[in-house]
């Protein structure tokens, strides 16, 4: 419960008030009989008094509307300090932070909901993808295979045509399958999902990914491994597709109970002006790092070329 203050009103008039009482005595007791220096002196006073009540009282006011213009859901924490003196503003600022607090709790357990909703049809899609379609194909190239051996001499080139087609196509769709459902993060963990990542990346574009992944982690949930790996995923196709990067880092490590991932690329370096970096993929990662209440920064790098891009995760033991 807040201790009883001084309204802000009476804080303005009482002090408005003494100086104008004050004027007027003195005025009472030695009239000016044209004396300008001794009204002019009261006036000075006054708004003096008046210019530094002012400006203690708006300023705190001012920090609130410089925060509520900054303030960005996709980037929580930021709160107004409150004044030391309890008033009105005081008040006002504790209020706001705790509306803040209800806002960002409320967004990070809506984003969670629906961040495990599209992990869950994902691995739907994806068990649907490899237990049906890719078994029939699968079966249909054995087909095809057989129907090798019997057919004709002049048919066999195009048997093997198409039964090659059916063998590439079921390679693609077990690499949609792996981009839909992390391989090896339920069974092996985050590390060795992060290798397997790393390693099909680099078989495939031929980039440099140089790896430096502790293994003994602290406890995280399956919610925080899955950001983790999705938001490394993310990072390492941005730095392939858009930073023409040459090689990229990736670094999983452990900061006493804190899991820190970070990728970073020698790339062209993101777009750091204001709003360019909330759209596509990283708006995206700033939300599943907000979903488990990490924290996430995405820069140009300070030691050269290229992206960075750090996650901060709390171990949940």
């Amino acid at each position: 419960m807040h201790a009883r203050y001084i309204p802000l009103f009476w804080r303005l008039f009482i002090p408005n008030a003494t100086v104008l009482a004050a004027a007027a005595l003195v005025l009472h007791l030695e009239p000016a009989n044209g004396r300008i220096p001794a009204i002019g002196g009261g006036v000075a006073t006054m708004l003096v008094v008046n210019l530094v009540l002012m400006r203690r009282a708006v300023t705190p006011l001012e920090r609130l509307t410089d925060l509520m213009r900054r303030v960005d859901p996709l980037r929580p924490g930021e709160r107004i300090p409150a004044p030391r003196a309890e008033s009105e503003v005081s008040v006002l600022s504790e209020t706001f932070n705790e509306m803040l607090d209800r806002l960002e709790a409320e967004r990070r357990e809506s984003l969670h909901r629906t961040l495990s909703e599209r992990e869950a049809e994902r691995r739907r899609v994806a068990d649907e993808l490899h237990d049906q379609i890719g078994q029939n194909l699968t079966a249909l190239a054995l087909q095809l295979d057989r129907l090798h051996k019997r057919s004709p001499e002049d048919l066999r080139d195009d048997v093997v045509d198409a039964r090659d087609g059916v063998l590439a196509t079921v390679e693609d769709l077990r690499g949609v399958v792996r981009t839909l459902r992390p391989e090896g993060l339920d069974a092996l963990g985050l590390p060795a999902a992060l290798t397997s990542l790393t390693t099909r990346l680099m078989q495939r574009t031929g980039i440099q990914i140089i790896r430096e992944l502790q293994r003994d982690l602290p406890a995280l949930d399956d919610d925080q491994k899955l950001v983790l790996y999705r938001v490394a995923q993310e990072s390492v196709t941005n730095a392939i597709r858009h930073a023409d990067a040459s090689c990229i880092a990736v670094v999983l490590r452990a900061e006493g109970e804190q899991v820190e991932l970070t990728v970073r690329d020698d790339g062209v370096g993101i777009d750091e002006r204001p709003g360019a970096t909330t759209e596509g993929g990283i708006r995206g990662m700033r939300e599943r790092a907000l979903s488990v209440g990490g924290r996430i920064v995405v820069r140009r790098r300070s030691d050269g070329p290229g992206t960075e891009v750090r996650l901060v995760v709390s171990s949940v033991s």
